[in-house]
């Protein structure tokens, strides 16, 4: 059983400087960091590892108590949100202002929630400023951190409290023995309307305002003997375009469900061309090896279209998944819909296909002989061996002189070879390269 990522949120007024420690706890510094999809320098989500955990890391705007504007009460509510989300929460000061009234109000909401929460004094950039911080324990919340987030001071020991603080993993209740499958994609794509033309029933809330579904809704349903789980989720949208708070933070259950996935169904919209989002949402699925079917929705709005032009226009833009098969469909008017469960069923074989050891290093052996290997210097790569470890992702073990030698054009070629002789459509393949010896 797998357990739940906790959450901890980042908040504070304005100009304290939550982006600036948002991206130092996300970059590099911390290790191995894997952001979620989203654009470079808009990202509100990370996915931060460090020794001893695991979480997701929320980015938020600055509160303002008496907002006058309904784009300060929307980033209000998107904070409440998110403070409500949290397992831990980072409460952000500027430790060169000292304690404002706006900091009290706020510290005095943080302390009704019950949630753990810890004071971190930023702009703690020499020693003369770390003395100011003490200033900071008449809030209440316990003994306040100095830290720089631009200069990355106390960002260590920072880390190291937000570990002690995650509430202790507890497995999530096991999942059904089903295929689950996620449907996911923008706002307002029809996902919701799709489900509802599967099931035959009105069972998720269908609207034409976008993020009309703010949480995963699981619905188990039987096609002829097999199990299949079915999540509907809030659409999932670039940052500029979250408006509600509640909306922008159903983004972390999205990604969730796709994590507890086997398959994604990514739905696009046919009345609107592919957006950076959609390549975004397709490449998280991917990296995190779901198998994955594109789904063109709204086809009985196109008038004349061509489903051979549009299909190799879609294609064109998810080359980096060109083993997802793609279908058009009319979830409102039930086009097409009858042809989704089977593909996906045949997706989820695809996935558990094993094959013999013998039969892998035959091929791989042929591909081998057949291309020029990767040099570096006077040392060459070789292949000595492979073998077929896991399914679900189909996984393959490489044993190889050096694993360094790999590039990724050598290992997609290897992939292609394989996906030739073998299939695998819909899933990605995972390779693992290791020493001779490893």
């Amino acid at each position: 059983m797998s357990a739940r990522k906790p959450v901890v949120a980042i908040v504070g007024r304005q100009n304290v400087g939550k982006s600036t420690l948002f991206n130092r706890l996300a970059g590099r510094p911390i290790a191995i960091v894997d952001d979620f999809p989203g654009t470079t320098r808009d990202r509100i989500l990370a996915n931060v590892s460090y020794p001893g955990g695991e979480f997701i890391l929320v980015d938020t705007g600055g509160l303002e108590l008496n907002p006058d504007s309904a784009m300060a009460r929307e980033v209000n509510e998107q904070v409440a949100t998110a403070i409500k989300e949290a397992d831990v929460i980072i409460m952000l000061l500027d430790c060169r202002d000292g304690v404002i009234s706006t900091d009290l109000e706020i510290a005095d909401s943080l302390r009704k929630t019950g949630n753990p929460v810890i004071l971190a004094a930023n702009k703690a950039d020499n020693a003369k400023s770390e003395i100011m911080v003490a200033e900071f324990y008449q809030l209440g919340l316990g003994e306040p951190m100095a830290i720089s987030a631009y200069h990355g001071r106390g960002i260590a020991d920072l880390l190291d409290r937000i570990i002690r603080l995650l509430p202790t993993p507890s497995p999530i209740e096991p999942e059904p023995e089903a295929i689950k499958v996620a449907i996911v994609g923008r706002p307002n794509v029809g996902k919701s309307t799709l489900l509802n033309t599967i099931l035959g029933s009105a069972r998720a809330i269908v609207d034409d305002t976008p993020g009309t579904t703010r949480d995963a809704i699981d619905t188990l349903v039987d096609l002829d003997g097999a199990s299949v789980l079915l999540i509907d989720t809030g659409g999932i949208r670039r940052r500029g375009r979250i408006e509600g708070g509640v909306e922008r933070y159903s983004v972390i259950r999205a990604l969730r469900a796709i994590d507890r996935a086997d398959i994604a169904l990514l739905v696009l919209d046919a009345t609107e061309l592919v957006t950076a989002q959609d390549m975004h949402i397709a490449g998280y699925i991917r990296q995190a090896y779901k198998g994955i079917m594109l789904l063109v929705n709204k086809w009985d709005r196109i008038e004349g279209g061509s489903t051979a032009d549009f299909s190799r226009y879609v294609k064109g833009c998810f080359k980096f998944v060109d083993y997802a098969p793609l279908l058009h469909t009319s979830a409102r008017l039930g086009w097409g819909v009858d042809k989704i469960m089977p593909q996906l069923l045949g997706i989820y074989q695809e996935r558990l296909k094993r094959l013999p050891t013998a039969v892998v290093n035959s091929i791989i052996q042929r591909a081998v002989a057949a291309h020029s290997l990767p040099r570096k210097g006077n040392l060459q790569l070789k292949v000595l061996y492979v073998t077929q470890a896991e399914v679900n992702p189909p996984t393959f073990v490489f044993f190889v002189n050096d694993p360094h030698l790999i590039h990724f054009s050598y290992q997609r070629y290897l992939e292609n070879r394989l996906r030739q002789s073998f299939g695998f459509m819909g899933t990605p393949i995972r390779f693992v390269f290791k020493a001779r010896g490893a």
